[in-house]
């Protein structure tokens, strides 16, 4: 995962957060629409750069060294 794709994430963990804070959703679906409004704001930042850099954000690079699963088990 590179810088940029981290951050766009963080857009939108960080957007739903505060989306959830100001409706304060009790159901699921209202939660369910929130996380879709955040996650919408980071796709449309992280589309807007692509736009204007003509580069894409998202690779195929893994931040981990190891897959998580090989690592949980032990294989090697």
């Amino acid at each position: 995962m590179t810088d940029l794709e981290l951050i766009f994430s963080m857009l939108g963990e960080a957007s739903t957060s505060e989306i959830e804070r100001i409706r304060n959703p009790e159901l699921f679906t209202e939660h369910k629409k929130a996380s879709k409004e955040g996650g919408t704001i980071a796709k449309n930042a992280r589309l807007e750069l692509e736009q204007k850099t003509k580069t894409k954000v998202i690779t195929s690079e893994n931040y981990l060294s190891e897959p998580e699963k090989k690592k949980r088990i032990g294989v090697k």
